[in-house]
């Protein structure tokens, strides 16, 4: 049974390796995501380099699937020269949510030069594991990622600062028992994004990204003052 699923893994990576269309390159990568086996990792990592969106897409969810196995891969194999490769492998790093990949998403969201890279380093800082690190790195960490999506959600670009609100409201769930002056600081910034953001959606988001943590604190409304 074992070298009948090896068969199989082996020819979904070859397929890969050896499609001859941009389409067939996608089924292709679709199917060997799908199979969510860490013998993938190598390939999709690879695909991430290729001027092929759809398959950079594919092995990006891929790689998410797998998981933690696929983080020191990436981290390893990130190309400072192909650009391409380096923001879907950012993009991939925030979909895990490990934080060994936490020093290149605070870097991502705060500084790189494309909206699309900052987006989802900036939405992938609501959604760290904490759990994974000690208390002294968790309380450090938090601390920089709270920070950074402050600075984040006054981006020029709308989709960043939407992203940053998705953002900010996770990692609200998260120190909300720990942290409630950061709590605290989270609700007022996302209440100043409703009072002041031009952008329609984004005052939307971020108010109902207070309505859901007020409903599960039972904060009061820090907009008022007392």
């Amino acid at each position: 049974m074992n070298n009948q699923a090896s068969t199989i893994d082996n020819q979904l990576i070859r397929a890969v390796e050896e499609a001859d269309s941009s389409q067939g390159l996608i089924d292709a990568v679709k199917d060997l995501a799908a199979a969510h086996i860490k013998e993938a990792i190598p390939i999709l990592i690879k695909v991430l380099g290729y001027n092929n969106p759809g398959a950079a897409v594919a092995a990006v969810d891929g790689l998410v699937e797998i998981g933690e196995p696929a983080v020191l891969p990436v981290l390893e194999t990130l190309d400072g020269y192909n650009y391409g490769a380096r923001a879907w492998a950012i993009r991939a790093l925030a979909g895990i949510g490990d934080p060994r990949g936490l020093e290149i998403l605070l870097d991502a969201a705060a500084n790189d030069f494309s909206f699309s890279v900052r987006r989802g380093a900036a939405r992938g800082l609501g959604f760290i594991h904490w759990e994974r690190l000690s208390e002294a790195e968790v309380s450090d960490g938090q601390q920089r990622a709270f920070q950074t999506l402050l600075q984040v959600s006054q981006d020029s670009e709308w989709v960043v600062r939407y992203a940053a609100v998705v953002g900010l409201q996770g990692l609200a769930k998260v120190v909300k028992v720990n942290r409630s002056d950061w709590f605290e600081d989270i609700l007022i910034r996302l209440e100043q994004v409703v009072n002041t953001d031009t952008t329609l959606v984004v005052s939307a988001r971020a108010k109902m990204a207070v309505a859901d943590l007020r409903s599960r604190g039972k904060i009061k409304d820090l907009s008022k003052k007392e």
